[in-house]
C-alpha cells in the first residue's frame, strides 16, 4: 500500500505551473490552438506490388513535403518502421528475456531472435530531377538531407524506391502488419500497415519526433492526401483508407451492383462477395493481376488489406448528414461473427463517438478479421474467430465487439485528434478506451466492460510501488501497459465525468477539446487547459494525482460521533439524572444482593449518609428555571426553530490513507429503512491533505455510513469504508445483487451504543 507524505499539507492542490509547456502563440493558456498555430503536409503518390508467391512487397512513392513552419529544414526525417523486425532489431536486443523449467517454442525462438532478411531495402531516394539525395538510415529512421535548405512556406518534392519481405505476423516475430498463412486451402490474408516509408512528424513543441521505434510506442504523423495504386492478384479483393476509384475496372458486374445498392442501405448489411464466391476463389490462384486505386484526403496514414478469402459486407450510415459506407472485410474463418455483428458494430461506433466529439469526417470505415487489433485512417484489423464448428461463447463474441468498438475508434484518437503515440501512449489508448466504455454501454446497457468502471482499476492501484509509474511515462517505459496506458486513464476520465465534474460540464469541454484538436497535433497540456478552460473547474489536483503520480485512493471513515442539542429544561434534566441514579442503584443493589461484588466495595462512607438525608441534589432552583426561561425567550423565530428542531449531528472523521485525494461520497443509512446520499468535493482535503472532520445534521437518526457507496473513486479498501465497522460481500454475492448501493439499511441501529447527549 502506498505511504503518504507525514506532511499534512503537502502540494497536492497546487497548480500543475511549470509542470505544462508555457503558452505561448502556437498553443493559448485555454487549451486552444494559438493565432499563429501551423503543421507541416505530406502528400504521397504511391504505386506498390504485392507478390502472393514470394510474399514481398515493392513500391515507388513520390512524397511533396510542405514546410508550414516558420523554421529552415536543411534535413527531414523519415520512419523506417519494417526496420524494427530486422536482424540487427535494437528491439530484440534491448529486450529482456528469461530461462523458465517449461518453455514454449515460440518463447525460445523469440530468444534466438532470427536470421530471416526483414527490414526495408531502400533502393533510391532521388530528387524531382532524378538526381540521388544523400540519406542517413539510423534503424527505425531515415534523415534525408536536403540538397537546398527549405524556407518557411516552401515546399520539396522527392522520390523512394523501395521493397521489404513480409513476414508471419502471427508467428512469435508478431506485430501488427504481415500475413497469415491457411494451411488448409493454401491462401494468405495480407494486412499491410507501417508498409511505406512515412514522414515523421516536426511540430512547434518538440521539433523532429525521431525517437525509434521499438514496438510499443506507436506513432506520430503528418496529415496529408494520399493516391495509392495497388497491384495485386486478380482474384484478390482489397480493402483500404480512402475511396475506390476505379470500381468498374477492379470488381464484376454483380459485386459492382451490390457495391452500388450498398451505398442506399441503411438498415443492414449489404453482402458484396458471398462465403460460396469466396471459397471458390480459394480454390485457385490466378496468374495475372489488377490495379486497384484508392484516394484519400487529410489523413495521416494509410493501409491496406488484400486475400483472395475475403467475404466482403457493407452499408450507409447517416453522420451529420452525410452518408458513410461501413464495411467489414473477413475470411469464413471468422463467421458468422462478423456476419452477424461487424459492420453493425463499425455502424454503431461511428455513431456514437461522432456525438461526443463532432461528425466523423470520412467516407468510408472498414473492420477487417486478422486475428489481432489495430487501428488506421478509415481501416482496421480486428479479433473475433469462433471455433472451427462455426460456434463461439459470449467471451468470443463480446471481445470481437469490443475490439471493433475500440479499433473503429481510434479513427477519432489518434487519426484525427492526432495526438504523439510515441511519447503519450494515454492520449489516444486512454481517451479511446474511456469512449469505447460508452459505446459499449450504448450497445447494450449490461455490457460486461473490461476497462472503465471505477472499481476495475483497484487491483492495478493497489500493486507493488515498483511496478507503477505515472500515466504521464513514456510510451516504451510503461511495465504494465494495458493497465496504465488504457485502463487506468480511462477509468480516471469516468470518474471526472460521473463523479467529479458532472456529465453536462464534461461532455462539454470533452467536445471542445475534440473540435479544437480535430486534425491537428495536441499535448497533454492542451487536453488539461481545455478540459477546465471550457467548464470552469479547477482540476489541476485532479490530473496531479491521476496523470502524474501513483497513490492509489484509500480514505477511511475513521470515527463516527452523535451530538444532539440538549434543549431540555433544568426540571427534565434533573428528572432524568435521578432516573440514571435509580437505575445505577438499583443494580448496585441487585449486585449486592447476588453476592457478586465484595461488601467493601458496595458499602458508603457512612458519614456522607447524612449529607445526602438533608440535601435533594436532583432539585431545580427558581434561579435555575428563570434564566433557561429567559434564553428561551430571547430567542428569535428562526433561531427558536433550530433549538426544537431535535436534529442529530454526526461528526465524521475522514484518513486519507492511500494519498490519493478524491471527493467524498457518504451514503446514511436511517433506521426508518431510508437513505440519503451526500457529496462532498475534493477541494475538502486542500486545508489537511492527511484527516478532515465534518459534521453532518440530520433530521433521522442514523443506522450505519457507507463511504463510497456505488463505488465510484477506486478506492482499494472497502472494509474502512463502513461505521460500523462490517467484512464486505464477496464479489460473486455483489455480482448476485440487482440493484442499490453497498450498506443498505438493515433495521437495527448499533449506532446507538455510540449516541452522545451534550
Amino acid at each position: 500500500m502506498a505511504q503518504q507524505s507525514e506532511q499534512n499539507h503537502a502540494e497536492r492542490f497546487e497548480q500543475l505551473g511549470p509542470m505544462l509547456r508555457s503558452p505561448n502563440v502556437y498553443r493559448t493558456a485555454s487549451g486552444a490552438p494559438g493565432h499563429l498555430y501551423w503543421q507541416q503536409q505530406a502528400n504521397y503518390d504511391i504505386s506498390v506490388e504485392l507478390d502472393d508467391e514470394n510474399q514481398t512487397i515493392k513500391g515507388t512513392e513520390t512524397v511533396t513535403y510542405i514546410n508550414n513552419s516558420p523554421d529552415v529544414l536543411s534535413y527531414i526525417w523519415i520512419q523506417l518502421d519494417q526496420n524494427q523486425r530486422a536482424k540487427d532489431s535494437d528491439s530484440h536486443k534491448a529486450s529482456t528475456s528469461k530461462i523458465y523449467d517449461k518453455m514454449s517454442m515460440r518463447q525460445l525462438e523469440s530468444i534466438l531472435w532470427h536470421d530471416l532478411d526483414l527490414g526495408y531495402k531502400i533502393h533510391s531516394v532521388k530528387d524531382a530531377q532524378g538526381n540521388d539525395i544523400p540519406v542517413a538510415i539510423n534503424k527505425t529512421m531515415m534523415r534525408v538531407d536536403l540538397p537546398d535548405p527549405l524556407k518557411a512556406g516552401e515546399q520539396v518534392e522527392f522520390t523512394v524506391d523501395w521493397s521489404f519481405n513480409i513476414h508471419d505476423r502471427t508467428s512469435f516475430i508478431g506485430g501488427r502488419p504481415g500475413y497469415e498463412y491457411f494451411e488448409e486451402d493454401g491462401n494468405y490474408l495480407y494486412t499491410m500497415a507501417e508498409w511505406f516509408p512515412r514522414m515523421a512528424v516536426y511540430s512547434d513543441f518538440q521539433g523532429w519526433q525521431n525517437k525509434q521505434f521499438y514496438g510499443s510506442g506507436e506513432f506520430a504523423l503528418t496529415f496529408g492526401n494520399y493516391k495509392v495504386s495497388i497491384t495485386v492478384p486478380a482474384d484478390h479483393m482489397v480493402g483500404a483508407t480512402g475511396v475506390l476509384q476505379n470500381p468498374e475496372e477492379v470488381l464484376n458486374d454483380t459485386e459492382l451492383d451490390r457495391w452500388n445498392q450498398a451505398k442506399e442501405t441503411f438498415d443492414k448489411p449489404v453482402i458484396i462477395r458471398t462465403q460460396n464466391e469466396a471459397e471458390k476463389l480459394e480454390k485457385g490462384k490466378a496468374s495475372d493481376t489488377k490495379t486497384w486505386v484508392f484516394e484519400a484526403e487529410n489523413v495521416r496514414d494509410f493501409a491496406w488489406t488484400s486475400s483472395r478469402k475475403f467475404i466482403w459486407d457493407a452499408m450507409a450510415v447517416d453522420v451529420g448528414n452525410k452518408n458513410v459506407m461501413a464495411m467489414s472485410y473477413y475470411a469464413k474463418e471468422a463467421n458468422p461473427l462478423y456476419e452477424q455483428y461487424s459492420t453493425r458494430v463499425v455502424a454503431h461506433t461511428l455513431k456514437s463517438y461522432s456525438s461526443r466529439t463532432f461528425d466523423y469526417p470520412y467516407p468510408t470505415a472498414i473492420s477487417v478479421e486478422a486475428s489481432n487489433g489495430m487501428e488506421y485512417p478509415m481501416i482496421c484489423f480486428n479479433y473475433g474467430r469462433p471455433d472451427k464448428d462455426g460456434t463461439y461463447s459470449e467471451a468470443i463474441k463480446n471481445g470481437m465487439i469490443s475490439v471493433i468498438i475500440h479499433e473503429v475508434g481510434h479513427n477519432f484518437f489518434p487519426m484525427i485528434v492526432n495526438s504523439d503515440e510515441r511519447q503519450w501512449t494515454w492520449m489516444d489508448e486512454g481517451l479511446n478506451t474511456f469512449m469505447q466504455f460508452l459505446a459499449e454501454q450504448e450497445w447494450d446497457r449490461n455490457y460486461p466492460s473490461r476497462r472503465g468502471p471505477a472499481h476495475k482499476i483497484v487491483d492495478y492501484m493497489k500493486g507493488e510501488k515498483q511496478y507503477l509509474e505515472p500515466i504521464m511515462t513514456n510510451s516504451e517505459n510503461i511495465i504494465q501497459f494495458g493497465a496504465n496506458a488504457y485502463a487506468k486513464p480511462a477509468t480516471a476520465l469516468n470518474i471526472l465525468r460521473e463523479t467529479v465534474m458532472g456529465r453536462d460540464l464534461f461532455d462539454f469541454a470533452f467536445k471542445q477539446y475534440a473540435q479544437r484538436w480535430k486534425f491537428k497535433h495536441p499535448t497533454p497540456a492542451d487536453f488539461f487547459r481545455t478540459m477546465e478552460d471550457a467548464s470552469g473547474v479547477d482540476l489541476d489536483w485532479f490530473w496531479r494525482g491521476w496523470f502524474f503520480g501513483t497513490e492509489p485512493v484509500d480514505i477511511s471513515l475513521a470515527d463516527v460521533q452523535w451530538y444532539k442539542l440538549d434543549n431540555r429544561t433544568p426540571t427534565e434534566k434533573k428528572e432524568a439524572e435521578a432516573a440514571e441514579y435509580e437505575k445505577h442503584e438499583s443494580y448496585l443493589t441487585k449486585t449486592r444482593n447476588e453476592k457478586d461484588v465484595p461488601e467493601t466495595v458496595l458499602e458508603r462512607d457512612p458519614s456522607t449518609r447524612d449529607f445526602y438525608s438533608s440535601y435533594d441534589k436532583f432539585s431545580v432552583s427558581p434561579n435555575n428555571e428563570k434564566a433557561y426561561k429567559d434564553f428561551v425567550s430571547s430567542l428569535n423565530e428562526k433561531e427558536t426553530e433550530l433549538f426544537n428542531s431535535g436534529l442529530n449531528y454526526y461528526e465524521l472523521t475522514f484518513k486519507n490513507i492511500g494519498g490519493l485525494v478524491m471527493p467524498l461520497i457518504i451514503q446514511f443509512n436511517y433506521t426508518d429503512g431510508s437513505s440519503e446520499v451526500q457529496r462532498i468535493p475534493a477541494y475538502i482535503w486542500r486545508k489537511n491533505e492527511s484527516e478532515v472532520t465534518k459534521v453532518f445534521p440530520t433530521k433521522k437518526e442514523v443506522e450505519s455510513i457507507v463511504l463510497d457507496p456505488y463505488r465510484e473513486t477506486a478506492d482499494i479498501d472497502e472494509e474502512n469504508n463502513y461505521f460500523p465497522r462490517r467484512n464486505i460481500p464477496s464479489r460473486f454475492e455483489l455480482f448476485k445483487r440487482e440493484s442499490g448501493p453497498r450498506g443498505a439499511a438493515s433495521g437495527s441501529n448499533p449506532m446507538k451504543e455510540a449516541k452522545k447527549n451534550k
